[in-house]
């Protein structure tokens, strides 16, 4: 199959792109996400059409966050969109006259980096992706595992602390609590609550006080040494890590690769977590190590694994 279509739906704008064989993207558009359920699948089919209009496109492959069902068509549950057992796959193909495929977001991501990523040489990944909240993939001798049901590698809602902080999900102490973009932010507005003079350059940030603090505020500060907001990087960088630990024990993977807007920042993430993923592996002495990785494909890469997907049919 030559070229197909990967379409990336987020909470503020929809990325559809033509991507080839090789994975590189030969033409994209971005649309505004509607309010409405239906209108998230007319913007769909337009954005589709825009970038089909001059290419051979022969399927289209979606990733959408929530659960997508076994057979890769219908959206059980999406927390951002008022999809509940949305039937997605069809209502698209009605639109464009395309093969569809959809995929969770975090699994399309996953299997983008596999594929022209970090993952590159490996064929057993598991991916984490540190975003708002916490999403990840698994691919085992190079397949995408989904589960029986098609909601696997859902990470961030493993409870890792019993009776812990209240999750969007409803339960308590879930992982993405500990380790997230949101979790960043709540470490670096408690600790510079608590110590205010050891956070003279966070605070410069915003509008000067705690409760302003945004995600983009810590990572200025911490490339600019700010103690704070380095400590609230490796608070979050000890959870994450000690949960890659967990799951190596799960899967024992080649590698880990790490992305997400978290993993932007680099090693100033990156090197804390693989210490702590040391630190709490179990029988770390005795056992080969995982690598941990970056992202490679940045933002791009829920958009290219979803056009990948689609050619794998």
């Amino acid at each position: 199959m030559g070229l197909t279509i990967g379409v990336d739906i987020g909470g503020t704008k929809i990325a559809a792109g033509v991507v080839d064989e090789e994975g590189s993207i030969l033409e994209t558009c971005k649309v505004p996400t509607p309010h409405t359920a239906e209108g998230v699948v007319d913007a769909i089919a337009d954005a589709v059409r825009t970038v089909s209009a001059e290419h051979e496109v022969e399927a289209v492959g979606i990733g959408a966050a929530g659960y997508v069902d076994d057979k890769r068509a219908t959206v059980l549950f999406a927390p951002n969109i008022d999809w509940r057992n949305e039937a997605l796959k069809d209502k698209v193909e009605q639109r464009v006259g395309l093969p569809v495929i959809v995929e969770n977001d975090a699994n399309a991501a996953a299997w983008g980096e596999y594929r022209f990523g970090a993952g590159s040489g490996h064929d057993d990944v598991v991916c984490i992706t540190l975003g708002t909240g916490l999403g990840g993939g698994i691919i085992i001798g190079g397949k995408l595992h989904r589960g029986r049901f098609g909601v696997a590698a859902e990470f961030g809602h493993i409870r890792v602390v019993p009776d812990g902080l209240l999750c969007g999900c409803g339960s308590q102490g879930c992982w993405e609590q500990y380790a997230s973009g949101r979790a960043l932010v709540r470490y670096a507005r408690q600790r510079a609550a608590a110590t205010p003079e050891a956070a003279g350059i966070l605070l410069s940030f915003g509008d000067g006080t705690p409760g302003g603090i945004q995600g983009k505020h810590v990572s200025q500060a911490a490339r600019q040494g700010d103690p704070v907001a380095v400590d609230s990087f490796r608070e979050l960088a000890r959870w994450a890590g000690a949960g890659l630990a967990d799951l190596a024990t799960l899967f024992d993977p080649s590698a880990f690769i790490v992305g997400g807007g978290v993993s932007d920042e680099g090693d100033l993430v990156l090197d804390p977590i693989r210490k702590s993923f040391r630190r709490w592996l179990v029988g770390s002495q005795w056992r080969p190590h995982a690598q941990v990785l970056g992202a490679q494909l940045g933002g791009k890469a829920g958009l290219v694994g979803a056009a990948d997907l689609a050619r794998q049919g």
